[in-house]
């Protein structure tokens, strides 16, 4: 029988599986979109509002219901569930949830005759509505959490990124102090990709360190809790109720007798650690040291593998690698993206794209010295809200002195300088985060707008390195598919005895042979260099101004 591997991810819409063969090679595939599917959840984009601002929250029912949907889609296709040699997956970072005493007892004993929600309903969990990454309603907790272990740079120097009001120690903190009898009746807390490894293994599964290292909880340094970060969250109770975080490449168990028993799974079926999504989109997209990945979206990211931890990282994040042992992953985040591209479409290109890209690429590189910031919405690299507008005449020097240009001559210009401007921001912090320039560079994009190739263009030509894409979608779902294989690999020439290649280069020997795997679509021109350059450090200075009038 033909080996394969299962691979899932539940993002904040849908939870996705897929099933590779040997040669990771895509045999079948369903996903569950979770406002489609279960309306009676009444989600609106994958999640719920809650009475107070900024507050947002899923059932954890609501994602049993849909594992065991996803499976039975698979099986209505033919998935062959006893060829499954082992399983990995990936969810949503930051959410989390709280299991009481009950619903572990019941996970140990699954009834293999009923449903999954059926027993894993909500009398399983001490807390009903398990908040998810776009809760923003922790701010009073992140200021006691960073005043607690000594400001902000010592919580970057801890746990590889400020207090964020999304991360989850802070949503732990909130439940902490404003349900405390919730808390105290938790015996687990999960997040929400060691939550749905748990539903595999039939017991609760361990955090593992890539996930965990977005809890501003785990010391990325020594890879364990960190006692302060635990202490400014909560009671001595916490570290118990977290357990054990594990390497993401560990293999936690064999699949649960549930599913051996309701879906003919092999019981030798081995479950490896779940993470969180954008680890296994790095681990899916497989790029080594020399490559970017650059998702255009409704916000603009990029992921990039260190070998080691960089200096800065003051409003991006560091996380333990997911396949790089004793490795790194950045993570750069710019909310000003898709939307001000949409807008000025519409301004300037009659709500056209097709327009809007004659218009990019009839103006020269470089734009004749005109330059633009533009960040409608308070941005987090940099920390700044506003629009500038420089001339070739314009510099930190004479600001203020010369009036402030409130458009520009032409529409070509406005557009030119919008996505000249969005790439010199995102090559600034790129750099600043460790990302090393050189020959051997190049991009990898992907998101909504990587289907413009004259954006593309700039972006190379700014970064003055080849972009690509990747054809293949979902990358964070064969992420963990790929890991599934790979931990497999290892584990199987450790026990012999025998050498073994790192993630990267075992992976890349498959992904080669897929001619479509990924396409090169754009060339920096000869003289990108020449031109940009100089055009990074005018840019440096428009942030400075910025910078200067929010003071």
């Amino acid at each position: 029988m033909e080996k394969t591997y299962l691979g899932f991810d539940c993002s904040t819409q849908k939870l996705k599986a897929v099933q590779l063969n040997d040669n990771l090679e895509t045999l079948y595939q369903a996903e569950v979109k979770f406002d489609h599917d279960f309306p009676e959840y009444q989600t609106n984009g994958g999640v719920r509002a809650g009475e107070k601002h900024n507050e947002f929250y899923c059932s954890p029912v609501m994602w049993i219901r849909a594992l065991e949907t996803v499976l039975d889609r698979l099986l209505l296709q033919g998935a062959n569930f006893m060829s499954v040699i082992s399983i990995s997956g990936s969810t949503q970072q930051h959410g989390s949830v709280y299991w009481n005493k009950n619903g572990i007892e019941t996970l140990h004993k699954l009834d293999p005759d009923n449903f999954l929600y059926n027993q894993l309903n909500e009398d399983a969990f001490a807390v009903k509505r398990s908040p998810i990454w776009m809760d923003s309603s922790t701010g009073k907790q992140c200021k006691e959490m960073e005043e607690f272990v000594g400001g902000k740079d010592e919580m970057v120097k801890i746990t590889g990124s400020k207090c964020y009001e999304r991360f989850t120690g802070a949503q732990i903190r909130k439940i902490f102090q404003e349900q405390f009898e919730s808390y105290k009746n938790t015996e687990r807390i999960s997040l929400i990709s060691s939550f749905l490894a748990s539903i595999f293994l039939n017991k609760i599964a361990p955090i593992d360190h890539s996930d965990g290292s977005g809890m501003n909880l785990l010391d990325i340094n020594t890879r364990s809790w960190s006692k302060k970060c635990l202490d400014a969250c909560a009671d001595d109770k916490l570290e118990e109720k977290l357990g054990d975080a594990v390497p993401t490449d560990t293999i936690i168990g064999k699949i649960g007798q549930f599913f051996v028993q309701r879906y003919n799974f092999n019981p030798d079926c081995k479950v490896v650690a779940f993470t969180g999504d954008n680890p296994s989109a790095l681990a899916g997209l497989n790029i080594n040291d020399d490559c970017l990945a650059f998702s255009l979206g409704t916000s603009d990211t990029i992921m990039l593998s260190l070998d080691n931890r960089p200096a800065f990282n003051d409003d991006g994040h560091i996380l333990i690698h997911p396949t790089k042992k004793n490795g790194f992953m950045g993570l750069l985040c710019f909310k000003n993206a898709a939307l001000i591209r949409d807008t000025f479409k519409k301004a300037e290109a009659n709500n056209s794209w097709e327009i809007f890209s004659e218009l990019l690429q009839s103006s020269p590189r470089g734009n004749n010295g005109y330059m633009a910031a533009h960040f409608l919405t308070q941005e987090i690299l940099p920390n700044v809200k506003g629009t500038l507008r420089w001339s070739i005449l314009d510099n930190f020097e004479n600001t203020g002195k010369r009036a402030q240009l409130i458009q520009f001559p032409t529409q070509q210009i406005e557009i030119r300088a919008l996505i000249e401007g969005q790439m010199l921001n995102r090559k600034i912090y790129a750099m600043e985060i460790g990302f090393k320039f050189g020959s051997k560079s190049k991009i990898l994009a992907t998101g909504g707008t990587s289907n413009n190739h004259t954006i593309l263009q700039v972006m190379s030509d700014v970064f003055n390195s080849p972009v690509y894409i990747q054809k293949t979608p979902e990358a964070a779902c064969l992420g963990a598919a790929y890991r599934a294989k790979y931990v497999m690999y290892k584990e199987s020439a450790i026990e012999r005895g025998d050498t073994y290649d790192d993630y990267h280069n075992y992976i890349k020997k498959y992904c080669d042979k897929k001619h479509f795997y990924i396409q090169r679509v754009a060339e920096p021109h000869a003289d990108s260099q020449e031109i940009y350059d100089p055009m990074l450090l005018r840019y440096r200075e428009i942030i400075d101004v910025m910078m200067q009038k929010q003071e």
